[in-house]
């Protein structure tokens, strides 16, 4: 296993040699396996162990046996301690899922404050082949059926290729010491399971049932590579604009795909969405009909599936005591630029010409609100701005996004589309205020 893991280090995992290393330790077999190989080919490594408190007396001694390995070995070494039982519940997670969220948080902010490169994890072939069991029983696409990658990001698996079997064979070889987890007996978690009574049955069964899960995942990773190749064409095909804030999809050409429902869940999958029923149905949805992922909110507008981050709904107010040159809007990213003229000049949907005598100060930027009303210029009387909103077919995101600049609260200007005919200039106007704005500005 030592030569097969220097082999690693010298082709696929060579960035690791010259890397600062942090190692994540249960005190476990597979964490010290692990460790042992890091320290026997000369790797860089720190050590980190969480306590989660799941154990009593137990998860304390487990510290207690990493922390004295380190001291040994002369290697830093990191620990936490998480009350995870009470995370879980405000979190309204499972042990484990909150378990791993704790964890992986910790050790970035490891890797932020001690410049670590890369985190090391000590999965293996078995644990590869329990999620993708797990996965398989819960309903899954292609991608949960590629297991656990060997490198994501910043967290590498270095002996993911490795079996339980080997890892047990080399511990006992070599002499190492280890803690047993009880936890990992308890039936009641799925994991330990398929653990512990359907794994060792496949074996039963298949005695290379590993070697020939290895070559499964394999093949299905290579199909999983061409389905994404081909996807950035569908992308091409179906997206008609991308911009900071939202991603807009042609409904048209979804629909006219072979099995839209299969494309919907390779373009959606990535920003969290799981209801493939309901987003099939959102094609032919009423305009506004929307569904949500935890991070992303998907938004039938006309003929147009438009996609956006989840963001909680802001409200803004600012206020302008005088006449100012800049106004700063970080929240839009743009800035109001504002001048006194004394000419009547040609304007842009990004600029507004009006009669400084007719505004009361403080004006003030706002975020519209139900019942705003204002006489739209061009128009004949008032007209409430939602209605305005939907008459102009403006999209939901926009709608959400939309600032208005009003004067003694009257509706001055919808900020880069209609002004209010009370305030613009006339033939008798004899002061002007030209309102212009910026994009791209930084505050």
């Amino acid at each position: 296993m030592l030569k097969t893991f220097q082999s690693l280090l010298q082709g696929k995992l060579s960035f690791l040699e010259e890397s600062s290393l942090l190692v994540a330790v249960s005190g476990g077999l597979d964490s010290m396996v692990l460790v042992d190989l890091c320290k026997k080919t000369g790797l860089n490594i720190s050590l980190a162990h969480c306590n989660f408190k799941m154990r009593g007396l137990e998860s304390n001694k487990d510290v207690d046996f990493i922390k004295s390995y380190a001291e040994i070995h002369n290697i830093e070494f990191f620990s936490t301690a998480f009350d995870t039982d009470t995370y879980a519940k405000s979190s309204k997670q499972s042990i484990q899922m909150a378990a791993r969220q704790l964890r992986y948080q910790w050790f970035e902010s490891l890797q932020e404050q001690h410049r670590f490169d890369f985190v090391l994890t000590a999965h293996h072939a078995d644990d590869n082949l329990e999620t993708f069991l797990i996965n398989l029983s819960r309903g899954t696409g292609l991608g949960g059926l590629t297991g656990i990658p060997e490198i994501n990001g910043s967290i590498v698996r270095p002996i993911l290729d490795f079996s339980r079997d080997e890892i047990l064979d080399y511990a006992i070889s070599e002499k190492l010491k280890w803690r047993e987890d009880s936890s990992n007996k308890n039936k009641m978690y799925l994991r330990n399971n398929l653990r512990h009574s359907i794994i060792p049955l496949l074996k039963e069964i298949n005695p290379s049932f590993i070697d020939s899960f290895k070559k499964t995942q394999d093949h299905l990773k290579g199909s999983q590579s061409i389905i994404e190749d081909y996807l950035l064409d569908i992308e091409d095909l179906v997206i008609e604009s991308v911009s900071e804030n939202k991603i807009l999809y042609k409904i048209n050409l979804i629909e006219s795909l072979n099995n839209p429902k299969a494309y919907l869940y390779q373009l959606f999958k990535p920003y969290g969405f799981t209801d493939w029923n309901k987003i099939t149905d959102l094609l032919k949805a009423q305009t506004g009909k929307q569904i949500s992922s935890p991070s992303h909110r998907l938004i039938k507008n006309r003929n147009h599936l438009l996609l956006c981050k989840l963001e909680a709904p802001f409200e803004l107010d600012i206020s302008i005591e005088s006449l100012q040159s800049l106004v700063k809007i970080p929240s839009h990213n743009i800035v109001l630029k504002m001048e006194s003229t004394n000419s009547n000049l040609i304007m842009s949907g990004e600029s507004l010409l009006l009669d400084s005598d007719s505004l009361i100060f403080p004006l003030k930027v706002r975020t519209w609100q139900e019942g705003d009303y204002f006489y739209p210029s061009g128009m004949r009387g008032k007209k409430k701005l939602s209605k305005f909103f939907k008459d102009e077919k403006i999209s939901l995101i926009d709608k959400e996004n939309a600032l208005i600049l009003c004067s003694d609260d009257q509706v001055v200007w919808i900020l880069g589309s209609r002004s209010d005919k009370r305030f613009i200039v006339t033939k008798k106007t004899t002061n002007f205020l030209k309102i212009s704005i910026e994009y791209n500005a930084h505050s």
